[in-house]
């Protein structure tokens, strides 16, 4: 029934004549991109000793007791996740299954590795914002700045776990602390690319509305339901010759929709050979 399916959802991409991807934080942890075990005890040892952190997820709300502190950890997750780790084979493999079809990528990941992977940037939409870009934490502007730069400075002038107090990046604008472009509270900024990509995203929606177009959900839990998951079934059910193909181990098989609860990896690899 398994090998059923996965030739089922192959063939419906093979003929699809749009395809929008959905991807969640479980298509990173498929790649490896694992934020527990061996990955976070490898490169976190000293923060664990000296905070019990038990994961990245968790340590990105730990109480630091200082600004110096909380960036000596930041500086770590922040250029371990967007710039050390380099392009994973299974985001390489889903490349190779749909780079030369008519495509769109919506995604709550913040890694960048659709765009290590070959990924066009026009066709990508990151919801969450990214590893990669700070905002000012007020915020006073809506402008989106690369960090490598900053976090290279922060990582090697760091003493044990702290940063240097002079190092801590600024708003350029106002000069309060910068801080991770992420969706972690209100302060998220939504600058003119987001809404840029926003609208390229809905736009491709619409005019593919009425061809064979297929939805394919890649590791999307119930953290943030709204983005992807519920509009996804919502458009499977209203479009006339739409599909959803659902790859989770965790999600229950329901009808009208392709549920694939097998290893990511696998499944993408059948597809590609």
């Amino acid at each position: 029934m398994k090998q059923e399916k996965i030739d089922k959802a192959k063939k419906l991409l093979a003929e699809a004549d749009a395809i929008v991807i959905g991807a969640g934080a479980g298509l990173s942890s498929a790649a490896g991109l694992t934020y527990s075990g061996q990955r976070f005890e490898e490169h976190f040892a000293p923060f664990i000793k000296a905070y019990g952190l038990t994961d990245m997820y968790s340590a990105g709300f730990y109480p630091f007791a200082t600004e110096e502190k909380k960036w000596g950890y930041w500086s770590q997750h922040l250029y371990l996740n967007r710039y050390q780790t380099g392009s994973l084979p299974l985001y390489q493999d889903l490349y190779e299954v749909v780079g030369d079809k008519n495509y769109f990528v919506i995604t709550t990941n913040v890694d960048s590795q659709f765009e290590k992977a070959g990924f066009d940037k026009e066709k990508l939409f990151e919801v969450q914002g990214n590893y990669g870009e700070f905002q000012c934490s007020v915020p006073c502007h809506d402008g989106v700045y690369n960090n490598q730069t900053a976090l290279e400075i922060l990582l090697a002038n760091r003493q044990g776990l702290e940063v240097r107090t002079e190092d801590i990046p600024k708003c350029p604008k106002c000069g309060a602390d910068m801080m991770s472009r992420l969706r972690i509270d209100h302060r998220f900024v939504e600058d003119a690319n987001w809404h840029r990509q926003e609208k390229v995203y809905l736009d491709f929606l619409q005019a593919n509305a009425d061809k064979n177009i297929v939805f394919l959900e890649l590791g999307v839990g119930f953290n943030t339901p709204t983005i992807i998951k519920f509009p996804f079934e919502r458009l499977n059910e209203a479009l006339p010759a739409a599909s959803l193909i659902r790859l989770n181990l965790e999600d229950p098989e329901r009808e009208g929709i392709i549920t694939i609860n097998q290893d990511m990896q696998e499944v993408i690899r059948a597809w590609k050979d």
